[in-house]
């Protein structure tokens, strides 16, 4: 054996320098993994920033507020090199901002590196997830789904899926839902005789959550996809609790609703606040977290207007700054990309709340109430 190694380690012979380039060749491709996946991310976090989120801006938004009709508020969006907004009926207008949306996920997915393709199919899928609660909701109610959900879905998966809702009976749906991936507690729901449909939508999201913890993305950029998760999971978490508090619900029925343990708030601590009661209570069993100041001065405003949608806007504002964080932290990957998804989901939602408000003549400071803008957390 101590031959050997002397005969690996003799400069003059052959091994000696094969070995030594085997050790460069590997200290090479160790190094160089995270540099290729910072390459990867250059040209499109570069596009992404310079193209930017207008809508989420409080001036930006305050302008096409203002538009006095339809075709006044699309003429100020195509202002914008991003938007070409067709039609003349709110739905028209809402589809195509809806449909711009699409188009910039579409791009996004030509420009980011393929490993990237399954994140952005989970952000479909959760969009979709919209006409999958709304038709399913329709069929457990009505016994019919409307058509148009059919063919507003993106993905072909999403399409079929409310197909089959749509064609089979009610007795089996919960097959339908199981063979597509929800878990067994939404199949154990429909079998009961008063169905909770509160709990239908949240299993559909816990779905969704459990779909983008699965979804793997390039080396680097777990922890910056993982940060985005965990704190959608806080936001969520708290938003449904605080829903749950203002209709009255007791600690086990708030339990059920808890979809998971997120960045901030432990699977202990939400069992804490499910035993407060009212909506106060559980913003000040918040305190020591991110989430408390913004929801504490809320209060008074929660208060006269006496609808949690106060509150879960100031959440919705605050998610988006700890997003910008995660964008920050995780700037030479995937952190630019997350924040300009996200930015733009909100902006998306921004136009259609607007064009709504456009449509029936509400004012722009009514309007304003309900946006979701940058820098106000």
């Amino acid at each position: 054996m101590i031959k050997l190694i002397e005969w690996l380690l003799d400069p003059t012979g052959y091994p000696f320098w094969i070995l030594i380039i085997l050790v460069i060749a590997g200290a090479i491709a160790i190094l160089s993994r995270p540099f290729s996946t910072y390459v990867k991310f250059v040209y499109p976090n570069a596009k992404f920033e310079a193209m930017g989120n207008p809508y989420v801006l409080e001036k930006n938004l305050s302008n096409v507020a203002e538009s006095k009709t339809l075709n006044d508020l699309k003429e100020n969006l195509n202002s914008f090199k991003d938007y070409n907004i067709q039609g003349s009926s709110t739905y028209e207008i809402q589809k195509s901002i809806d449909d711009s949306f699409y188009k910039t996920i579409e791009m996004m997915r030509t420009d980011s590196s393929k490993k990237m393709q399954e994140f952005y199919n989970a952000y479909l899928e959760k969009i979709d997830m919209y006409y999958v609660k709304k038709e399913l909701r329709n069929k457990l109610k009505n016994d019919k789904v409307d058509e148009n959900s059919i063919e507003q879905a993106i993905l072909s998966s999403t399409k079929k899926l409310l197909y089959n809702i749509k064609e089979t009976e009610r007795a089996k749906l919960s097959d339908v839902l199981l063979d597509f991936g929800f878990h067994e507690d939404i199949a154990k729901e429909l079998t009961n005789q008063e169905i909770d449909y509160m709990e239908i939508d949240n299993e559909i999201d816990r779905y969704i959550i459990n779909r983008f913890i699965k979804v793997r993305v390039p080396y680097k950029c777990e922890k910056g996809k993982n940060d985005f998760i965990k704190t959608y999971l806080d936001i969520y978490n708290i938003k449904f609790l605080l829903r749950c508090k203002q209709l009255g619900f007791d600690k086990k029925t708030c339990m059920k609703y808890f979809n998971g343990e997120g960045k901030e708030l432990a699977p202990w601590k939400y069992e804490e606040l499910a035993e407060l009661d009212g909506v106060a209570q559980v913003i000040n069993g918040l305190q020591g977290t991110s989430y408390y100041n913004i929801l504490k001065d809320s209060i008074e405003e929660y208060n006269k207007e006496k609808t949690v949608q106060i509150l879960e806007n100031k959440l919705d504002r605050l998610f988006l700054n700890l997003i910008k964080q995660i964008s920050t932290q995780n700037y030479s990957t995937i952190g630019p990309t997350l924040r300009f998804l996200i930015f733009k989901e909100y902006e998306i939602q921004n136009l259609k709340v607007i064009a709504k408000g456009v449509a029936e003549g509400l004012s722009a400071e009514f309007t304003k109430k309900f946006l979701v803008m940058e820098g106000e957390a």
